[in-house]
């Protein structure tokens, strides 16, 4: 996934601010509790994808988080209040695991096809 370029980014900054405007003027409007905003690497090399989530948590003095690294992402976020930026890196084992998860057919076998009559 690419960033946002400085024009699709001053829309989303301003879309925050119209969001923002709205919520403080109209309480009526339910909000949520807490909410993250997330921003994924391009995808690259695990070690560049890596790099690029050390670079973003330096800029926002953040630890890279371990708990996330046994599935495979490589995450790091800061919290201002229970609004959360972070970035996250879905690892290529990660994302293989999920390919092979999403793709059934390719696991099925024509010994395994249900017989007529179930």
């Amino acid at each position: 996934m690419a960033y946002a370029d400085h024009e699709q980014r001053q829309r989303l900054i301003a879309g925050l601010r119209s969001l923002v405007a709205l919520l403080e003027t109209r309480p009526e409007v339910p909000t949520p509790t807490f909410t993250t905003l997330t921003v994924f690497p391009p995808r690259d090399t695990d070690d560049a994808m890596r790099a690029e989530v050390d670079r973003i948590a330096a800029i926002l003095g953040a630890e890279i988080e371990t708990k996330s690294l046994e599935h495979g992402h490589y995450c790091a976020g800061r919290n201002f209040g229970p609004v959360r930026y972070e970035v996250a890196a879905i690892l290529s084992a990660a994302r293989a695991r999920y390919d092979a998860w999403r793709s059934p057919a390719d696991s099925l076998t024509p010994d395994s096809a249900p017989s007529k009559g179930m």
